[in-house]
């Protein structure tokens, strides 16, 4: 399985293969840089079907914390790590006690936060055997509340660049995924006044969003031929490319995955259907603007001034936009300038 030959190598600083036979752990952590600060990100659980795929998976979203925390203005550099494994059926204790060990050999180069298929339980549990962990339930906690926050202001300024008014009522936003940030997005969205449509691989998740937030259910294959204004992905990353771009009725795409866009030319494929792209690791920033202050200081986590550090969010978006719109160039290219910018 090459490593520096793949694409989607960028000059890591670290890329670490973990297994531990006892407990079937098989983990790979990424260290994207560490110029801002140590590395710190999300650890996904997930079925991947290879390991090449688990690997691209790392260093994609490796590559996204470090700008992510660069563009939210955080003293972190960027780090990721994924287990591969289903999360419903190959967890245990001694798994993830087993990671938080291996953590330990990094010598705080990279620090854990959750993700997708990682509960707080589970975060615990690495805890237990590591300090190097953010997220914590006796400090931060679980980030996707403010994932999801900062996700809602960065649909509510791109209305009002695409519509010319933040005001979402009477949208239609079609909903990828409504695990724990895409459960809390659908709630702000109708206590908005938005209508929602919904699709997600879990059935207990989508029924719960039905039952309190009026959504409509579409199969997972349907979502990207609604008749909707916006396109929220908040499922895994990817899912715009050259096949599901056609596909899109929606003026707007904003929502709290990663790497949403398959490749670079997908940005360009939005755009050039007048489709507002909004940058994945700006507008979801709010998860590790939760966890930053943690990482720094433990013992005085301050909700008021995350808060008020997740709704600027709205007011970076807001420059982005005006910076994109002057310079002729997609969002997500000018969010990767102001990135680079800001890294060095």
């Amino acid at each position: 399985m090459p490593t520096f030959s793949n694409p989607h190598f960028d000059d890591h600083e670290q890329v670490v293969f973990f297994h531990d036979k006892a407990s079937g752990l098989k983990a790979i952590v990424a260290v994207h840089n560490t110029k801002l600060g140590p590395g710190c990100g999300g650890c996904r659980m997930w079925p991947y079907d290879n390991d090449e795929e688990a690997l691209t998976d790392v260093l994609r979203l490796s590559k996204g914390m470090t700008y992510k925390s660069a563009v939210a203005g955080l003293p972190l550099g960027g780090g990721k790590a994924v287990i591969i494994g289903d999360p419903k059926k190959d967890k245990s204790p001694a798994l993830f006690k087993a990671f938080g060990r291996f953590l330990n050999n990094l010598g705080g180069s990279y620090i854990v936060a959750e993700d997708v298929g990682i509960t707080p339980d589970d975060i615990e549990l690495i805890h237990s055997e590591t300090e190097f962990v953010s997220g914590t339930k006796d400090s931060s906690g679980d980030p996707s509340p403010h994932t999801a926050l900062g996700t809602f202001l960065g649909i509510k300024v791109a209305a009002k660049h695409q519509f010319g008014s933040e005001d979402l009522t009477g949208k239609i936003v079609a909903v990828q995924g409504v695990g724990h940030v895409g459960y809390y997005l659908c709630k702000h969205l109708h206590e908005s006044g938005a209508k929602l449509i919904v699709t997600d691989i879990d059935e207990q998740a989508l029924q719960r969003v039905e039952q309190e937030f009026s959504a409509t259910i579409v199969a997972t294959e349907d979502i990207y031929h609604q008749d909707c204004d916006i396109y929220a992905p908040c499922a895994l990353g990817a899912t715009l490319n050259e096949f599901t771009i056609p596909m899109l009725k929606a003026e707007i795409v904003a929502g709290c995955a990663n790497n949403q866009l398959a490749t670079a030319e997908d940005g360009l494929r939005l755009q050039e259907r007048g489709i507002l792209y909004t940058p994945d690791y700006v507008i979801n920033a709010g998860g590790i603007i939760n966890v930053a202050l943690e990482v720094g200081d433990k013992d005085n986590y301050d909700e008021t001034a995350i808060s008020a550090k997740v709704e600027a969010i709205y007011t970076t978006l807001d420059t982005l936009f005006e910076r994109a719109k002057t310079s002729g160039k997609t969002p997500a290219e000018v969010a990767d300038i102001m990135a680079r910018e800001l890294i060095k």
